[in-house]
């Protein structure tokens, strides 16, 4: 079963993005380069606890 993650910027820690992901395939964190709208540049986004 997929789960929700929410995606939080590295720099300012802001909740900009959701996706899901499959627990059971994927065990570790995800890690996305993806544009912060906040920062206003493209940064790496980590998934959250």
């Amino acid at each position: 079963m997929r789960e929700k993650i929410t995606l939080v910027c590295e720099e300012c820690l802001s909740r900009n993005y959701q996706t899901t992901k499959n627990k059971a395939t994927t065990t570790e964190r995800l890690e996305f380069k993806k544009f912060c709208p906040r920062c206003n540049k493209y940064t790496i986004h980590r998934e959250t606890k």
